[in-house]
């Protein structure tokens, strides 16, 4: 590894060797997240680097890939007036060239997919299995393919409409469906039946320490221009692994001595679907369980589709009970009706089309404000975690995708999606 070698288990604390693949500690109890252990005790940026790499010596990798983008954050001068604020800095990960923004599939999931391919053995003999509802998907896809690294991205076959790419594939890429009514998490159960077959390895989200390592460098971003640690941290969360990652980079400033400061984590999901908001809103450690049928119905009611994970990693030591109980965060939930004004608002101040998962954020914001919860000259970071899809579309015309094969929700068998793999690879 070129900055670290050891990562740390949050329940036992032992110390676990690196190989790129791991993911916990077999000999925890409880589960629980690793965190990297860094060699260099300061932060630094490396301007020498491309992209999200600037920030490679608080990443937990092997290399550094081509095509990279980082995040950019600048200060908010019309909506920050508007909202009667004195220090707004917008954290924007997506297509804004003007801004620097140059993430081509419009979303912060860039940030992890550099992270996770770099972190696996540069020859890796094994084929990686992600799960995505959309905007991971695209990451993922991107990246890979331009990098030559074998991938097996599952998606559910009702979102393929969000599958999309700005330059044709690699045939190292290949996309499978979870066909009928699946959702994420069916997409995630294939998956784990498809990462345990001979030559396969599961990326395995929030519990993949690169993953969040990537998704951290926003805050970096933020920190690098405003010169200090915000006061509050908003974003909105379908799996809130974005705001895990947000929570750890924050530490690794105050144990770099850059600042003692804790953001205050302000996370957001769209109503009805909020299995985080009613955990957290109770203080209950575990999240009620969703049947499939139930998350279809709400997830027709949203606006921000890709916020649609039923199974987050809430409960796990490290998890986002813990971030938000340690900053004295909190989780609520906005309308589509509130996304929307957020986006026109916005577009008409910034001059941006953000997502729906970004509106949703600004939303939260936008109440915030008006409830009086935030002072004037209070550091705000809002973490805009995907704009600029119109642009993409008219300047960089996007090309669909097609799953290679779909597998129906009655074939999640080992013995049928085995014979299935075999066919592709």
């Amino acid at each position: 590894m070129l900055y670290h070698d050891q990562l740390i288990c949050l329940d036992t604390f032992e110390k676990i060797t690196d190989d790129g693949y791991v993911l916990s500690n077999p000999n925890a109890k409880n589960a629980a997240l690793l965190r990297p252990i860094y060699k260099s005790g300061q932060f630094k940026i490396d301007d020498n680097n491309p992209g999200i790499y600037r920030f490679a010596e608080r990443l937990p990798i092997n290399r550094i890939l081509t095509g990279s983008a980082s995040p950019i954050t600048y200060k908010s001068k019309e909506l920050a007036e508007y909202l009667g604020l004195n220090s707004l800095y917008i954290t924007f990960n997506g297509y804004w060239p003007e801004k620097g923004a140059h993430m081509t599939t419009g979303t912060f999931k860039e940030t992890e997919a550099y992270t996770v391919c770099a972190r696996m053995p540069e020859n890796s003999d094994k084929v990686l299995v992600v799960a995505s509802a959309g905007n991971t998907a695209r990451a993922f896809i991107k990246v890979c393919s331009e990098n030559k690294i074998p991938l097996v991205m599952v998606v559910p076959y009702n979102n393929m409409n969000a599958i999309w790419a700005v330059k044709p594939l690699d045939p190292c890429v290949r996309i499978i469906a979870a066909g009928g009514d699946s959702d994420y998490l069916d997409a995630i159960n294939l998956s784990g039946i498809i990462a345990s077959l001979p030559g396969f390895v599961n990326e395995g989200g929030a519990k993949n320490v690169a993953r969040r390592a990537g998704m951290g460098t926003t805050v970096f971003s933020c920190v690098e221009v405003a010169e200090q640690i915000p006061d509050w941290y908003f974003q909105a969360i379908g799996s809130g692994t974005g705001a895990i990652a947000a929570y750890e980079s924050n530490l690794q400033l105050i144990e770099s001595g850059y600042d003692q400061k804790k953001m205050k984590l302000m996370l957001s999901q769209n109503a009805p679907f909020q299995p985080i908001v009613d955990a957290w809103q109770k203080r209950n450690r575990t999240i009620a369980p969703m049947t499939s049928e139930e998350a279809v119905q709400k997830l027709d009611s949203i606006i921000a589709t890709v916020l649609s994970n039923r199974n987050p990693p809430y409960s796990m030591k490290g998890g986002l009970f813990d971030v938000l109980t340690d900053t004295n965060g909190d989780v609520q939930a906005y309308t589509n009706g509130q996304a929307d004004e957020a986006i026109k608002l916005f577009q008409k101040t910034e001059g941006a089309v953000i997502c729906p998962e970004g509106g949703i954020a600004l939303a939260s914001l936008i109440s915030h404000v008006k409830n009086m919860q935030v002072n004037k000259d209070d550091v705000i970071m809002l973490n805009i975690t995907g704009g600029g899809f119109d642009r993409i579309k008219e300047e960089l015309k996007i090309q669909p995708l097609k799953p290679t094969v779909v597998i129906d929700k009655k074939d999640f068998n080992t013995e049928t999606v085995e014979k299935q793999m075999r066919m592709l690879f």
